[in-house]
């Protein structure tokens, strides 16, 4: 019996000592996941600071005091009543966005560096909102979120937190004044509506004037156009016939060079002085008889003696 018991004791030992081994490596053994970062204490003092990977501590001596992640993190600002300079008491939330780049200074530089960046921003918040009237508050949001961001920034320097930006959630006023803006953007609405209009029977009454404007400047011109060739008409009408006539006449003084063209022209003359008698004796009731009716030939021989000195 008593040599059973010694040829078990080795084994149980053995076990025991594995099972030690195996927790202390547990204990000791820690693995950081990527972007983060764990700091270590030694005794109650800062020892240093691990990154991603695995790594192994003295076991009783040396714990993890903080962990930290690297990755940037949005938090929650929630809602603030902040009293804008013209007295007015809005509710305004927001989101921070910050990262740890000093883990060290995060873990001894202040207690919670979460809980001091949304206090600071909540400050700064009702510090600028007291800045500003309700209605350029909706207006000055990028100025607003960056006096916010400046001021953490620098704030949160020492607890090496790097505040990278503010976004304003909402602004919320009170249901009265909510009430008097809706009936202030109505009629503003309301009055451009009626300025457009307006406009648009201004800008009608304009088109319809220049374009009776430009019917009466076409009609003008195109009977200013008929009117000049009309004249220009006319103009050649008569110089053609002025042309015609001299031409004729040139032919009458050539043909009356020529062998018995003075007497043929005296008989033409004679006709149409007798045709143009008898017309006038057609046309009317009353007939003026020359005189002389020796005349006509004296008509004759003067119309002859012109056309012999031509």
């Amino acid at each position: 019996m008593l040599s059973m018991v010694l040829a078990e004791t080795p084994l149980t030992f053995t076990f025991v000592v594995i099972v030690i081994v195996a927790f202390v490596l547990f204990k000791c053994g820690v693995v950081v996941p990527q972007r983060s970062a764990y700091i270590v204490q030694r005794l109650g003092r800062y020892s240093n600071t691990l990154e991603a990977g695995f790594h192994l501590l003295m076991p009783f001596v040396d714990r993890i005091a903080y962990r930290h992640t690297l990755k940037e993190q949005v938090i929650d600002v929630p809602p603030q009543s902040c009293i804008t300079r013209d007295n007015i008491a809005v509710d305004v939330d927001g989101v921070l966005y910050l990262q740890v780049v000093d883990p060290v200074k995060a873990s001894y530089g202040v207690s919670n560096y979460l809980f001091a960046s949304v206090q600071l921003a909540q400050t700064t918040m009702r510090s600028e909102m007291g800045k500003l009237d309700l209605d350029r508050s909706f207006e000055e949001r990028e100025q607003i979120n960056a006096a916010i961001v400046a001021a953490v920034d620098k704030a949160s320097d020492p607890w090496g937190v790097k505040v990278t930006r503010y976004e304003i959630k909402n602004i919320t006023p009170p249901k009265t004044i909510k009430d008097a803006m809706e009936k202030q953007m109505r009629a503003e609405r309301e009055k451009r509506a009626m300025i457009a209009e307006s406009e648009g029977e201004r800008q009608a009454k304009i088109n319809r004037a220049d374009g009776e404007k430009q019917e009466a400047i076409a009609k003008s011109e195109g009977e200013k156009a008929r009117r000049i060739n009309e004249a220009e008409g006319k103009a050649r009408e008569i110089q053609l016939v002025a042309t015609a006539t001299a031409d004729g006449l040139r032919t009458i003084a050539e043909a009356s060079q020529q062998p018995g063209g003075a007497d043929a022209i005296n008989l033409r003359l004679a006709e149409g002085y007798i045709s143009e008698f008898g017309k006038l004796a057609k046309e009317g009731n009353t007939m003026i008889i020359p005189s002389d009716l020796a005349n006509v030939a004296g008509f004759i021989k003067a119309a002859s003696a012109v056309i012999k000195k031509s």
